[in-house]
């Protein structure tokens, strides 16, 4: 089991990462952070975290190491081909929380097992609020064992499901971006429509809370379309990386997947008109571009510098 006195790396220092890496030391947990741009860290600094200035560095000595990293080719640069690999003591255990592939999560284990570290992939749903808040679903993949050991620090984030083997966590995360997606695209278009066939969307949102039509997304991400908030929680960059490796994954399983091709497109779209670092809640904008003259409202747009 994981104690109060376990060391922790933790790698990226970003939107998420700040917040999950705040949570682990308010936990008690030693922390060491490390993220490509040290301006990040200051924040990790000022609570009393060590600061590394490699990810070889950081890693030194820990007991368990967490990345948090914009995708697989990150992960891989940081943890195996940045130096890390060789700096983490046999027997530690390595979280990934980054969205990768299942292919990629599996490498990584299979490299990290080889020197005699432990590997759980656990990547996270709940966005920035959720990380700040420690209410993250954390979907992870490994063994039962592994995931005990893990098991401390998960409750420090939020609330940790074991879906399966190496690689499965990542599956969880994928089948969860794909409902955000879509749902997303769903709210948009439903209160693009109300706002456009005579009633008040914010009214038509206020009265499908608590319906079968009500979700978090609805809550949050639609009150971020009222208000034309477009700062984000996920980026839209994110979520088209993380639709492309769905239908990647798709592909390989077999399958077609309409809704999230669609979806996809959109979003791809959304992101060449330049929109890629807005909240992934701006698809909104990419469904008035495809419908000139009509919009949510007439609020100026919150845009992220």
């Amino acid at each position: 089991m994981t104690s109060a006195k376990t060391s922790v790396a933790f790698l990226g220092i970003g939107l998420m990462g700040a917040h999950m890496a705040a949570r682990i030391m308010a936990a008690g947990f030693p922390l060491t952070a490390w993220n490509r741009s040290t301006d990040k860290t200051a924040g990790l600094a000022a609570k009393g975290a060590r600061i590394a200035a490699t990810p070889a560095e950081a890693v030194q000595g820990a007991d368990v190491v967490i990345t948090m990293l914009f995708d697989g080719q990150a992960v891989t640069d940081v943890l195996i081909d940045g130096g890390a690999l060789k700096a983490i003591k046999s027997g530690a255990l390595v979280i990934d929380m980054s969205s990768i592939t299942p292919a990629v999560a599996r490498d990584h284990a299979a490299q990290l097992s080889a020197k005699g570290v432990a590997y759980l992939d656990a990547p996270v749903s709940g966005g920035t609020k959720g990380a700040e808040a420690g209410t993250l679903a954390i979907m992870a993949g490994g063994t039962e064992e592994t995931f005990e050991r893990a098991r401390p620090i998960f409750e420090a984030l939020g609330c940790a499901t074991l879906v399966g083997p190496t690689g499965t966590g990542q599956v969880a995360k994928l089948a969860n971006q794909a409902i955000v997606a879509v749902t997303i695209g769903a709210v948009a278009e439903a209160l693009l429509l109300a706002a456009n066939a005579g009633a008040d969307p914010a009214k038509v949102r206020e009265a499908l809370t608590g319906g079968f039509a009500d979700s978090p997304i609805m809550k949050q991400h639609g009150q971020r379309m009222l208000d034309r908030s477009w700062l984000p929680g996920a980026q839209v960059k994110m979520h088209v990386k993380d639709l492309r490796a769905i239908l990647s994954a798709a592909d390989g399983a077999g399958l077609r997947l309409p809704i999230s091709e669609t979806v996809a497109g959109l979003y791809e779209d959304l992101a060449a008109s330049g929109f890629e670092k807005c909240d992934h809640s701006a698809l909104l904008l990419e469904l008035e571009h495809l419908n000139p003259g009509k919009r949510i409202g007439d609020k100026l747009d919150v845009m992220p510098a």
